[in-house]
C-alpha cells in the first residue's frame, strides 16, 4: 500500500507571493502585449495613409484656408452682406443728420436704379427687442431710404434686400462715434448737425455733458471748432425747438446767437422768434438778426469797466402737468422762466396777471 503524502496548507506570505507572480505573468489582454516591430510599422504606416487622391486632399486643404480667412475677415468687418430691408432699424441710432436734400435723394434713387448700390450701408447687431430687427444702420440712411422708396414705386426684388457690411461699434467708439465719423469723412455736416448730436447724446446717457460729448465725438477737431460746436450745441438746447431752418443757420450768427444765450437772453429769442413763422432760411435770418440787435450781450471785457454780473438760476421746480418753472438773476435783473409742453403765450398771459394781482399793493 502506497504511503499517503501529507498535505500543508501555504502560509499567508506564500500565498502573496504566488499571487504576485500569477499577476506579473498573466496580462490583461492582447493589447497589453508588446507589439512586435513589424506590427507596429504595420500600423503607424496605416495611420499615416490618405486613401483620397491628391487632388482631392489639396481641395480639402485650400477649403479649410479659406473658411479660417473667411472667419477672420467676418470679424475684421470685411465681409459684404446681402441683407433683407425689413431686419435693419434705420431709427436706431438718432441720426445727425437734420433734414435730407429732396433733390439729391432723387439723384441717388435715379443712381441706384441705373448703377446699382456702389456702396454698402453699415449696421451692427441688435439685441433681441421684439419688433422683428436683427440690425441697427450706423451709416447710409440715405442709401437705405433710397433703396426702400425704391421698392414702394417698383416693387422690383432687387430692392429686397442690400448690400451691407457688418460692424461692431464698440471697437470704433462707440455707436454715436461711429456714425460721426463716418458721416465727418463721407458728409459735410453743419455745426448746428454736430452740436444737436452731441446734445443727444448727452440726453441718451452716453456722455455726462456736452463738453465731454464734443470732444469725445470730434477728437480731430482743432480747439476753435469743438468751441464753435459747443456753440451751436447751445443754440439746439436753448432754441432747437424754435427755429425753423437751425442746419442752415450762419457761423457768423450762430456765434452771436449763443453769446446772447449766454448771456440770458433766451426769453427775449423766444418771445421774437415766436412772432411770425419764417417763409425760407433768410428770412429766419432777419428775424434773428432784428431780435439780436435789440438783445445787450454784454461789455467786452478788453474795453475795460465794471464786468457784467454773472447770470445765477436757481433750482427748477416741476409742476404737475409737466410744466417747469425757475428763477434766476442775471445781467438786468431778476426773471422767472416757464417751459414745459402745455406752455403757450395765453398761459403766460394768466401767470403774469397773477403774479401782478400778487405784487399790486392795495391804496391806501
Amino acid at each position: 500500500m502506497a504511503k499517503r503524502r501529507k498535505l500543508q496548507a501555504p502560509s499567508a506570505e506564500e500565498l502573496s507571493r504566488i499571487e504576485e507572480e500569477f499577476r506579473r505573468e498573466t496580462e490583461p489582454g492582447v493589447a497589453a502585449r508588446p507589439m512586435a516591430p513589424i506590427a507596429q510599422v504595420a500600423a503607424e504606416s496605416a495611420g499615416a495613409h490618405e486613401p483620397r487622391p491628391a487632388e482631392e486632399r489639396a481641395d480639402t486643404a485650400r477649403d479649410r484656408t479659406d473658411a479660417r480667412r473667411l472667419r477672420e475677415a467676418e470679424g475684421r468687418g470685411l465681409v459684404m452682406l446681402e441683407l433683407p430691408l425689413d431686419e435693419i432699424d434705420a431709427d436706431a441710432l438718432v441720426r445727425d443728420r437734420v433734414v435730407l436734400d429732396a433733390e439729391e435723394l432723387e439723384e441717388l434713387k435715379s443712381s441706384i436704379a441705373k448703377n446699382g448700390l456702389r456702396l454698402p450701408v453699415e449696421v451692427f447687431e441688435l439685441a433681441s427687442d421684439g419688433r422683428g430687427f436683427r440690425y441697427g444702420l450706423l451709416s447710409g440712411y440715405r442709401r437705405l431710404k433710397a433703396f426702400r422708396d425704391l421698392k414702394a414705386l417698383t416693387n422690383d426684388s432687387r430692392y429686397d434686400s442690400i448690400k451691407a457690411v457688418l460692424r461692431d461699434p464698440e471697437e470704433m467708439g462707440g455707436t454715436f462715434a461711429a456714425m460721426i465719423e463716418e458721416n465727418e469723412i463721407r458728409a459735410t455736416l453743419s455745426h448746428f448737425e454736430r452740436g444737436r448730436i452731441a446734445v443727444i447724446a448727452v440726453q441718451q446717457g452716453a456722455f455726462v455733458n456736452t463738453e465731454a460729448a464734443v470732444n469725445a465725438l470730434y477728437p480731430m477737431a482743432s480747439k476753435a471748432k469743438r468751441s464753435k460746436i459747443r456753440s451751436f450745441a447751445l443754440i439746439f438746447e436753448e432754441l432747437g425747438d424754435m427755429l425753423s431752418f437751425p442746419d442752415l443757420l450762419r457761423e457768423k450768427d450762430g456765434l452771436k446767437l449763443a453769446a446772447a444765450l449766454r448771456d440770458g437772453a433766451e426769453a427775449r429769442l423766444r418771445e421774437a422768434l415766436a412772432e411770425r413763422v419764417p417763409a425760407d432760411p433768410a428770412d429766419e435770418a432777419e428775424i434773428i438778426a432784428e431780435a439780436l440787435s435789440k438783445v445787450e450781450t454784454g461789455t467786452d471785457p478788453r474795453r475795460g469797466g465794471r464786468p457784467p454780473k454773472r447770470a445765477r438760476q436757481g433750482a427748477v421746480r416741476r409742476i404737475s402737468g409737466g410744466l417747469r418753472m425757475q428763477a434766476g438773476e442775471d445781467a438786468r435783473g431778476w426773471y422767472i422762466r416757464l417751459a414745459g409742453t402745455g406752455v403757450d403765450r395765453e398761459l403766460v398771459e394768466r401767470a403774469m396777471e397773477e403774479l401782478e394781482r400778487l405784487l399790486e399793493r392795495p391804496e391806501g
